[in-house]
């Protein structure tokens, strides 16, 4: 059974080629227009998306052929494309014009192939790229999901039996890291900037509050405020104040963003009595909170789980396992669905 997967949701468009569960390749273009404007503007992620996407999954087929053991030309990438079984695509939720761009390309392969079209929904794929390669969960599972615009705790029974259990009531955990960048004049993104100079910083410097939310919900609007109202302050008093103190303000606020999230991780095991715990989604390739997952982890005995780096932002490898478990279950789309900019699982 191969599959043929395209992400398209956000600002990266890829390709993926799943064969009876094995990824054969994953191929990923990022968007570098949106630098300049300090986020992603939907316009032109969507006319990246067109520009992109027919050499991305010429390359992903490439990669599969050469994985299946096949001589590279024209001839074997159309050898692997004509084996394809079905084509999955990302459904919902994402940037509209970008969905669009990967559910009309799917569609219409999948007419000229005459194979079935699986759509996919991107947060339930974050939780599945954990069953991409060993070592992998078993269920039921706790899942951490978070993203720029996504804050999860996900309930695993099986791989298409998943519920939300706790969720931001606000902002999600990626934009609390990118808009606190942004107050300290990085460049977008500015998450990863954040990660890379706190690890030569002081996460007990600064104190950043901590909001109390009911069960396992979250809230990051009142930390990005006090995170607002504590610059303002401070550099009033010295506008030098950022750049004398830059590392251990970024590690002081990554410090309270993961105490947050894993926080919540903790009374979610608890509740559930679940000790096999993953995460999953684009900040789940911050090193701290890696670190301090795999810390608590092992801490209270739990069984940890963090997808290969290239699993954690957006990518097509994780809608080809998330259509593959469909694929077994014979659940496919019709040619008349259309992609959505939210959906629930």
């Amino acid at each position: 059974m191969t599959i043929l997967a395209i992400e398209s949701s956000c600002d990266e468009t890829s390709a993926a080629v799943i064969r009876d569960g094995d990824i054969l390749s994953n191929f990923i273009a990022n968007q570098t227009v949106h630098e300049q404007y300090g986020g992603v503007v939907p316009e032109l992620a969507s006319r990246a998306h067109m520009q992109n996407i027919v050499p991305v999954v010429h390359a992903a087929l490439q990669k599969a052929a050469v994985q299946a053991g096949e001589y590279v030309n024209d001839a074997s990438v159309n050898t692997m494309l004509q084996s394809v079984n079905a084509v999955a695509f990302t459904q919902a939720p994402g940037l509209i014009g970008s969905l669009l761009v990967g559910a009309q390309f799917a569609k219409s392969l999948a007419l000229a192939l005459n194979v079935p079209l699986i759509g996919v929904h991107h947060m339930q794929a974050h939780v599945l790229a954990n069953l991409i390669e060993d070592p992998r969960p078993e269920f039921p599972f706790l899942c951490l999901t978070v993203s720029g615009g996504h804050t999860q705790i996900v309930l695993c029974e099986s791989p298409l039996s998943l519920k939300v259990i706790g969720e931001t009531m606000d902002d999600a955990a990626g934009e609390a890291f990118d808009k606190s960048a942004k107050l300290l004049g990085l460049p977008y993104p500015g998450g990863p900037l954040i990660d890379k100079y706190a690890k030569t910083g002081d996460p007990n410097r600064f104190k950043f509050p901590e909001p109390q939310m009911p069960a396992l919900n979250f809230s990051f609007s009142g930390l990005k405020t006090a995170i607002l109202y504590f610059l303002q302050e401070h550099t009033a008093a010295n506008p030098k104040f950022v750049e004398e103190n830059l590392a251990d303000i970024c590690a002081s606020i990554q410090h309270r963003i993961v105490s947050i999230l894993l926080n919540k991780v903790k009374a979610a095991a608890r509740t559930t009595g679940i000790d096999q715990i993953c995460i999953a989604g684009g900040v789940s390739a911050n090193s701290g909170l890696r670190q301090a997952f795999t810390e608590m982890g092992q801490k209270y005995k739990w069984q940890t789980f963090i997808p290969a780096f290239q699993y954690c932002t957006d990518n097509a490898a994780m809608i080809a396992i998330t259509a593959y478990y469909k694929f077994l279950e014979n659940d496919f789309a019709d040619l008349g669905t259309g992609p959505t900019a939210r959906a629930e699982f």
